[in-house]
């Protein structure tokens, strides 16, 4: 199976050190401005990205499938990318909704993964602390790195902080100033924000422990 059968897109590099499946947030697919950007600016540095769409986003339905399908596809999207980019240590993560099924397959155990990126995870939905997304983190064991706006409306560094002093994993916080829950910051043109980012994800992936 390849690529294309599972609707994913490879952004290849000659010289990758690592392969980073990579899932979009709930509102917006694989060809999200953001999702183009990071992995094109991942891909630069030597790092081999895999995008796809959920289910319920190639069939242009606006709710997200339950938690249990979207795994299922991350899973099918995973095996598939580990075939196109054989050998490369094995990275998974996403950007809000799709960073949070990242950890939950990091909780229940993926073959050969050796971490997670997490771009804005969302804590809990805006303005309800009191509904977190926490329950399945202290499962996790490999290393995380989550990227986070200071003024994400859902859950700002401050509030995370707490959470992954209960987590198991070796977690590294990224703090983007003055950034909202997409990483944007109103004085920085968002392609440079991302490149700051993306320097960021390049690092620690080669300081990941092997």
């Amino acid at each position: 199976m390849d690529l294309k059968q599972v609707g994913a897109v490879g952004y290849q590099t000659a010289d990758a050190n690592a392969l980073l499946v990579l899932a979009h947030g709930a509102g917006a697919g694989q060809q999200h401005p953001f999702m183009v950007s990071v992995a094109r600016l991942l891909s630069a540095k030597s790092i081999a990205v895999v995008t796809f769409d959920f289910p319920y986003m190639r069939e242009r339905r606006k709710v997200p499938d339950r938690a249990p399908v979207l795994e299922a596809a991350f899973r099918e999207v995973i095996g598939v990318a580990q075939e196109w980019a054989p050998r490369l240590p094995l990275f998974i993560g996403g950007k809000s909704m799709g960073g949070r099924m990242a950890t939950h397959l990091g909780a229940q155990g993926v073959d050969g993964l050796e971490g997670i990126v997490v771009f804005g995870y969302p804590l809990h939905p805006p303005g309800k602390p009191d509904q977190p997304r926490t329950a399945h983190l202290p499962s996790i064991t490999k290393p995380i790195l989550i990227v986070q706006g200071e003024r994400d409306t859902f859950g700002t560094p401050d509030e995370l902080r707490p959470v992954i002093e209960t987590m198991n994993a070796r977690v590294t916080l990224h703090v983007v100033a003055k950034g909202d829950h997409s990483l944007s910051v109103r004085s920085q043109k968002r392609d440079d924000t991302l490149a700051e980012v993306a320097d960021v994800v390049a690092g620690w992936t080669n300081k990941v422990e092997r």
